[in-house]
C-alpha cells in the first residue's frame, strides 16, 4: 500500500556536520512515520538528523561505518567545551584559501590524536565543497576545497544541542548489519543507506572507498524483514524507483518529493521523489 501523508510544520534541531542525502528538509515526513519504542537505533548515521528530531525515546543506539565521524560524537559528548574551544580556532579568515584547506587535509589525514582529528573533520566538512564527504581508495579524505565567500559560522549551538541529546546514545563504528543485529523488540530501527539508483538518473554513493553496491542494498532489506518477524520495526529510506519498490516488496510504502541538492550542477537539482519502506 502506498500513502501520501500530509505533513505538519515543526520546530527542528539541525545538525553541526554537513552530510549528502542528510534528512533536515524531510523530517515532516520522517519522524511521523517512525513508530514507538523504548529504543531508537540508527545504523547510518550520518549527520544525525533523525536522531537529533526522533522523540520519546528513552535510549539511542546510533553507529555508521565512518569511523572519523563516530570519533568525532564521542569526542563532542565526552569533551564538549574542549572541542569547541580547539575546533572553533579553524574558523577564521587565515584558514579561508585553498592553500590552507589543502594544509589541514594534509595533516588530517595523518593526524593520529582524535580530539584534534575530529576539530579538523569539522572545518573540511565546512570549508570543502558542497559539504561531501569523500575518501579514494586508500581510504584518505579526498574532498576539494569548496571556495565559500565568506568564513562559514561556526556552529556552537548545534554542537551543544547533539552533545546534549547524546547522553543518552551510545555510539559504535561499524557495518550497518553488525548494529542492526543488536536490535532487540522494544526497538525501533531507522535506516538511511547511500541511495539506489533513480530510474532516469544515476545518485551519490561514494561515501567510502568501497561504496554500497545492489547486493548490500539487498541485504539490508532481507535483514530488515527479519527483525520484524522478531518484533522489531524497521524504517528505510531510499529513492522511490523500480529496483526499491521491488527490494522493499512487502512493506508499508510512503512516498513524497524530495529537493536534492548534492550535484555540482545547478541544472540537475531538483524535486525527486521519495520513499519510506516500513517493515512491521
Amino acid at each position: 500500500m502506498t500513502i501520501h501523508p500530509t505533513p505538519q510544520a515543526t520546530q527542528t534541531t539541525r545538525p553541526f556536520v554537513k552530510w549528502a542525502g542528510g534528512k533536515s528538509r524531510l523530517l515532516n515526513h520522517i519522524i511521523p512515520a517512525i513508530p514507538a519504542g523504548r529504543r531508537f537505533v540508527e545504523p547510518f548515521l550520518g549527520g544525525g538528523a533523525v536522531f537529533l528530531n526522533a522523540k520519546n525515546f528513552d535510549q539511542y543506539l546510533l553507529g555508521d561505518s565512518n569511523k572519523h565521524l563516530i570519533d568525532l560524537y564521542t569526542c563532542v559528548v565526552e569533551h564538549r567545551h574542549e572541542f569547541i574551544a580547539l575546533a572553533s580556532t579553524f574558523f577564521d579568515e587565515s584558514y579561508r584559501s585553498p592553500e590552507r584547506y589543502q594544509e589541514v587535509r594534509h595533516a588530517f589525514n595523518h593526524e593520529r590524536d582524535v580530539m584534534v582529528r575530529s576539530a579538523r573533520f569539522v572545518y573540511l566538512n565546512r570549508f570543502g565543497f558542497n559539504g561531501l564527504c569523500r575518501y579514494n581508495r586508500a581510504g584518505q579524505f579526498n574532498t576539494p576545497y569548496g571556495h565559500p565567500r565568506q568564513v562559514p559560522g561556526f556552529p556552537v549551538k548545534q554542537i551543544l544541542a547533539f552533545a546534549e541529546k547524546a547522553q543518552r546514545a551510545t555510539f559504535v563504528h561499524g557495518d550497518f548489519s553488525e548494529l542492526m543485529r543488536l536490535a532487540t523488540p522494544g526497538d525501533v530501527v531507522y535506516c538511511d543507506p547511500p541511495y539506489l539508483d533513480r530510474d532516469d538518473s544515476a545518485s551519490f554513493r561514494a561515501y567510502g572507498a568501497d561504496g554500497f553496491g545492489v547486493a548490500r542494498q539487498g541485504e539490508l532489506a532481507e535483514l530488515s524483514r527479519e527483525l520484524a518477524a522478531r518484533g522489531v520495526p524497521v524504517v528505510i529510506s531510499n529513492h522511490d524507483c523500480r529496483a526499491a519498490r521491488e527490494l522493499y516488496a512487502g512493506a508499508e510504502i510512503i512516498t513524497f518529493p524530495a529537493r536534492r541538492s548534492i550535484s555540482a550542477a545547478t541544472g540537475s537539482r531538483g524535486n525527486v521523489g521519495e520513499l519510506l519502506a516500513i517493515f512491521r
